[in-house]
């Protein structure tokens, strides 16, 4: 299957890359694509169905720009050595305190709930209790 973007959508919305970046984010785009299909496939979605069907052609470019936003975060992760990217860093004095939260968890692709949520993935749920007249007398 294809990718729901290019090298030229990624160019083109983001930023020029360099040749390393370049071949980077062509292996990039088929596996996030395959990625947010199986997302779809969680919930009982098949989004290439859901693009095909959409006359407007608004939820294929909704994700030709999710697909290139993932690439882009993926990128601008920089990894150095063993050593993930940290988000958030702070040290102490005296007791020598170093603490950090790293930027992706582990993970070189993370898709955010905005992501699913652009591309209509995210499962909703409902439901209330109303504890006043639940199993009480009207």
């Amino acid at each position: 299957m294809a990718a729901f973007a290019t090298i030229q959508d990624v160019t083109d919305l983001w930023r020029a890359m360099s040749a390393d970046e370049q071949t980077r984010a062509e292996n990039l785009l088929p596996v996030i694509s395959d990625i947010l299909r199986r997302y779809a496939h969680k919930v009982g979605k098949d989004l290439d169905e859901m693009i095909a069907a959409d006359e407007s052609g608004a939820l294929a470019t909704t994700a030709k720009a999710v697909v290139v936003n993932i690439v882009a975060r993926t990128l601008n992760t920089p990894v150095s050595g063993d050593v993930a990217a940290l988000s958030q860093y702070s040290q102490s004095g005296l007791g020598y305190t170093v603490s950090g939260t790293f930027v992706a968890g582990g993970r070189t692709i993370f898709i955010m709930k905005s992501d699913l949520a652009d591309l209509g993935l995210r499962v909703q749920r409902y439901g209330v209790i109303d504890f006043m007249t639940a199993g009480g007398d009207d």
